[in-house]
């Protein structure tokens, strides 16, 4: 979105008119499923010994494919989203488990989500 609060439509011109005409709009949706982490309240203070670990486990689903991106909620951080491509749940669920932050108790609870992209 612009920072100057307007939105951008992107599309031919036909299918950005049919937006405001009320005239039928194709839209491509996919869906993407969302690891969410809620982290524990000192998370900035404990995080040191586990974080390259954590990263490089991030960084590993990027480079497979299986992570679409990926950072941290809050500043200072309160917890983590990272998004993941056309993987199962239980994949997604595994990653979660071993996940370094996870192990060492510094998400207090994670969850996942189907997220429909437009």
């Amino acid at each position: 979105m612009p920072r100057d609060g307007r939105v951008m439509l992107v599309g031919t011109a036909p299918q950005i008119g049919r937006l405001f005409d009320g005239g039928p709009v194709s839209v491509s949706r996919v869906t993407r499923q969302i690891l969410f982490y809620d982290y524990v309240a000192d998370i900035l203070e404990r995080r040191g010994p586990y974080r390259e670990a954590h990263l490089a486990g991030i960084q590993a689903g990027r480079e497979s494919g299986q992570v679409v991106m990926a950072g941290p909620l809050g500043d200072p951080p309160h917890g983590a989203m990272i998004v993941f491509g056309d993987v199962g749940r239980s994949t997604i669920e595994a990653f979660a488990r071993s996940d370094p932050y996870v192990k060492a108790g510094l998400v207090a609870a994670w969850r996942v989500e189907p997220w429909k992209v437009l």
